[in-house]
């Protein structure tokens, strides 16, 4: 999937990429001039030629260029070219930025970005949809990630124009000149030759930016007041992300109040209650390209007012009393929440959402942490703040109170290899011998086998990897960690519960030199040259998941080997071995799965003839000259040529051929019945 979201990243290949930062054609609409920075490991520009615009167009290295104007089927569009290979080491970032001319980027229609690859294919898109005020805008960025490229969709904007972000970035902006005038919108034309950057003046003031540990971006609160039916326009900027409307009123009359949309028709409900002179207070995402709307419906005297996100009201350790909907801010530790609900007049609905400060860009992003109908007494976990607790519904008196977890010292589990905690959290564990893999024994009492228990690893960049779900290696058992053999290593823990990660030294996995049997999930060593294993799944619970990867040091990379995917028939995988390295077999499965791995010699591998029948996984090879394959499956199906290392170094297909193959072994991974057919 290219077209991505705000905040989301996607792999790209690492050639020759054309950007476009293109918008629509609009007469008397704002023009942008589109620019790239090369940031170094600290995010910083080394020096003015890390700028590529319009008036420097090209990067003294080569690698980044600005390739002028296109404009075509109502469209028009900058053109940046990447040469990714021939970016220089010191360069770990490239953002695609833009400057507004005369005008903001709230009145720029359809602004996108978009990275094409060397033969045209689409393989980024990110649309701007949150553009208000703003005079510039980082759109995206580039970036490396463990010898890859990616790109990320940033979306952050900077009203006081391009000598802000420039600033932001290390580049020392002379005093503002007027800007340059460009009419020189063609296919064909060539950027006009200059010396200096053109810094568009500045526009209004930017809203405060958000303090470190903050939930959102602060500005002056807006009021209207009314009486009966009426409808509130905000008119005025707002940063991006949600807000709190606060609305208050005089009267035992029926209320409701819900936003607009574009075609100012009723959307979204935001209040809905009978209370005697309501207080209360919601989350709305405003949208982003036209005012805030909201009609109101109600027959006595009411005042809305739009509050920023710091002015939740802070939930601590002290009893926090409300009537109706509330939004709460809360910025402690993983934390029980005690939770009392009177029950209302008549039994009502008393429901309260968790919104997490890193998915505040998706209100549909939240957790439900209690949903009850009438009288309720109970205690509900929250994770590390910031966060926002929403009282969505609540026709009666409640009662919040926080009571944060212990906090252990952060530092004892790098003195003792032992990580215990409770909730969620995000924790750094540091590996007792660099430049080794490590095992993590670890242990969720209480959690569920599924995927409400999941943990992730995270980068540098803020970017997570899954490492394990309980659907797939249960609440209890050992992984590898450190395959590459890095110092530390972030991860963050997906559980309400206890939880408790030991690290332990390489050497106390088992050594596989034969059959082998065990329960859970585990991790064995392997000595032996590359081989073919059976994986099979000896338990008999219905669709227990069991499957079996090799992982070698010191590249860190996983293959798999074998996913039984439910079935109890032995399945045949190759097992990767580097040979300058260190493999592992890790075998994952729920801790009641039982299982028995036993290598088996290269020749157990079937030949492929004319038409070879098989299912799910398995490998076959091919022994004899260069022919046409074909593939047919019932379900999915990939099939990876393997090297001779046995890892698979190339993927010849996820669907039906023809496709030329030579003399080797073949993995196929299918979720259903196959047959390989063989021509000429």
């Amino acid at each position: 999937m290219t077209h991505i979201i705000k905040g989301a990243n996607i792999p790209v290949p690492a050639g020759l990429l054309r950007v476009a930062v293109c918008r629509r054609n609009v007469p008397g609409t704002p023009s942008v001039d589109a620019s790239a920075l090369l940031l170094d490991a600290v995010g910083r520009v080394r020096g003015d030629a890390d700028l590529v615009f319009f008036n420097q167009p090209a990067h003294p290295s080569g690698a980044v260029r600005h390739a002028g104007n296109g404009e075509g089927g109502g469209q028009l569009a900058e053109w940046l070219e990447l040469d990714l290979p021939r970016i220089e080491p010191a360069v770990q970032r490239v953002l695609i930025a833009g400057s507004c001319d005369g005008g903001v980027f709230g009145a720029v229609p359809g602004l996108a970005v978009q990275a094409l690859a060397g033969d045209g294919a689409v393989v980024a898109h990110y649309e701007v949809t949150d553009a208000s005020s703003e005079t510039a805008f980082v759109l995206g960025e580039f970036y490396r990630r463990n010898g890859e490229w990616k790109f990320r969709a940033v979306g952050q904007g900077y009203a006081s124009g391009l000598a802000g972000l420039a600033t932001d970035f290390g580049i020392v902006v002379a005093e503002p000149v007027a800007p340059v005038v460009r009419t020189d919108i063609s296919k064909t034309s060539e950027p006009p030759p200059a010396t200096v950057i053109s810094i568009p003046s500045p526009a209004q003031a930017p809203a405060q930016a958000p303090a470190p540990g903050s939930l959102g971006a602060d500005f002056a609160p807006y009021a209207q007041s009314g009486r009966g039916n009426g409808v509130v326009s905000v008119d005025v900027p707002l940063p991006p992300g949600p807000v709190i409307v606060e609305i208050r009123v005089l009267g035992d009359d029926y209320l409701s109040v819900e936003t607009l949309d574009h075609r100012n028709k009723r959307d979204r409900l935001v209040f809905n209650t009978l209370l005697p002179d309501f207080h209360g207070r919601a989350l709305v995402q405003p949208p982003q390209d036209r005012p805030l709307r909201l009609n109101v419906d109600y027959s006595g005297a009411w005042t809305v007012t739009v509050l920023p996100l710091s002015a939740a009201r802070p939930l601590g350790t002290a009893k926090l009393t409300g009537r109706g909907a509330d939004v709460l801010a809360y910025t402690g530790t993983a934390a029980d929440v005690k939770v009392r609900f009177d029950g209302g007049a008549d039994r009502e609905l008393f429901q309260v959402n968790l919104h997490e400060a890193t998915h505040l860009d998706d209100l549909s992003r939240h957790d439900l942490i209690v949903n009850e109908i009438g009288r309720l007494k109970q205690t509900v976990p929250v994770p590390d703040g910031p966060l926002l607790i929403v009282v969505e519904n609540a026709e009666g008196n409640w009662e919040l109170t926080a009571k944060p977890l212990p906090v252990r010292n952060p530092s004892a589990g790098q003195k003792t290899g032992v990580y215990e905690g409770r909730g969620h959290k995000t924790i750094t564990l540091v590996n007792p011998r660099p430049g080794r893999p490590a095992l993590v024994r670890y242990d969720f009492p209480g959690a569920k086998a599924d995927y409400s228990l999941e943990v992730k690893t995270v980068d540098e960049y803020g970017d997570e990897d899954n490492w394990f779900t309980g659907r797939e290696r249960g609440t209890r058992g050992t992984a590898l960690l450190f395959a590459d053999g890095r110092a530390e290593q972030p991860v963050r823990i997906g559980c309400s519960g206890e939880w408790t990660l030991r690290l332990l030294p390489e050497e106390e996995a088992p050594l596989l030199t034969g059959p082998a049997e065990g329960v859970g999930s585990t991790v064995l060593r392997y000595q032996g040259p590359p081989t073919l294993m059976t994986v099979q799944r000896t338990s008999r619970g219905d669709n227990e998941h069991l499957s079996a990867w090799a992982v070698n040091h010191p590249y860190g990379k996983s293959v798999s080997i074998a996913d039984t995917l439910g079935r109890r028939r032995p399945t045949l995988g190759p097992v990767w071995v580097d040979p300058g390295g260190t493999c592992f077999v890790s075998v994952r499965a729920a801790e009641g799965t039982k299982w028995r791995l036993e290598p088996a010699p290269i020749g157990a591998a079937p030949v492929l003839g004319a038409r070879t029948p098989g299912g799910w996984y398995g490998v076959v090879r091919h022994t004899g000259p260069e022919v046409e394959m074909v593939p047919v499956a019932t379900g999915l199906i990939h099939v990876f040529e393997l090297d001779e290392n046995l890892f698979p170094h190339r993927h010849i297909t996820a669907s039906s051929g023809p496709y030329r193959i030579s003399s080797s072994f073949l993995h196929v991974r299918s979720l259903g019945e196959w047959t390989i057919e063989l021509r000429g």
